[in-house]
């Protein structure tokens, strides 16, 4: 008999749904850190605008086998195609970047933290998706492990923080991503390539008009003389762009929304780390603390998703 053949590092790590959503948040960590750091620099829909056509610039070339073979595929799916776009790529970051433009960072990450709790609520509502007690008991040990980072250990900071408009734009963004995770069962059977390279083009489409009212009916263009402008645009384009999007699309398709949304609770974690490695912060015991109630959480509600997909 013969053995089967040994799996490349590439086939492990795409059957690797674990992996491939802490890659996934790793790299989206940064990314409202960056949006708010050049929030005077930078308008918040170029921002984004410029953000998905550099994405698209560089997926495209590897991804346009893969459209071509699919394309009568992703024809008749294009309703779906179209909500995806507008949810994931078109109004989340863009509201993100607005809400980040009067906003603090902390607010933010607070926030996002809704995003798992929302994806179960809206998987039950549309889909009728339970969940189970270790899903539930995970999510909320999770949650509490961000909240005891974001306010360092003190919950009363919770009542201190000082909401605002650009709050308001966050929880939109909040809603579109819970609505963008819930409905990735319904994309159509495309390659994962081509799927995302349509959605960045589609949604880079729909941003196109408000990306030109920003520039000429509000005055706040792009201001590509700025080294800032250079290096957030790059960033964003790749990192938490086609990186993030594959990795979390295919955690999504091996362990369903529910789960997989529960490692946006990483978020805070990495995000705290990266500015203990790059602003000079200092690891106290309130980010030990939270990093053991936050991967303890999602090891408790992935313990029924490893039994069904391993």
């Amino acid at each position: 008999m013969t053995s089967p053949a040994p799996r490349s590092l590439f086939q492990r790590l795409w059957g690797n749904p674990y992996l491939l959503l802490v890659l996934a948040v790793s790299f989206w960590a940064g990314n409202a850190i960056i949006g708010r750091a050049v929030h005077g620099v930078v308008p918040p829909v170029g921002m984004a605008f410029f953000r998905w056509i550099g994405a698209s610039l560089i997926i495209l070339p590897f991804a346009w086998p893969h459209l071509k073979r699919d394309w009568a595929v992703a024809a008749s799916g294009w309703r779906w195609l179209a909500v995806l776009a507008a949810c994931g790529i078109g109004a989340f970051n863009t509201f993100l970047y607005i809400g980040l433009q009067y906003t603090q960072a902390i607010n933010s990450l607070l926030m996002q933290s809704a995003i798992p709790v929302l994806i179960v609520v809206l998987s039950f509502v549309v889909f009728r998706q339970r969940i189970s007690a270790f899903q539930g008991i995970g999510t909320l040990v999770s949650l509490t492990g961000v909240l005891l980072i974001i306010t360092a250990g003190h919950p009363e900071r919770l009542m201190a923080l000082d909401l605002n408009r650009g709050d308001l734009w966050v929880l939109a963004a909040v809603a579109a991503y819970a609505v963008y995770s819930v409905f990735l069962q319904k994309r159509p059977a495309m390659h994962p390539l081509g799927f995302v390279a349509l959605t960045f083009v589609i949604g880079t489409v729909m941003l196109a008009p408000f990306a030109a009212w920003e520039a000429w009916g509000s005055g706040r263009a792009m201001d590509w003389g700025h080294p800032y402008t250079w290096m957030a645009v790059g960033y964003v384009s790749v990192f938490p762009s086609i990186f993030s999007y594959l990795c979390f699309n295919r955690g999504v398709e091996l362990l369903g929304a529910n789960t997989a949304g529960l490692f946006i609770h990483l978020n805070p974690l990495f995000g705290s780390l990266l500015a203990i490695v790059f602003l000079g912060e200092t690891f106290a015991l309130h980010h030990g603390l939270g990093m053991a109630l936050i991967l303890g959480g999602i090891f408790l509600a992935n313990r029924r998703a490893k039994a069904r997909h391993g």
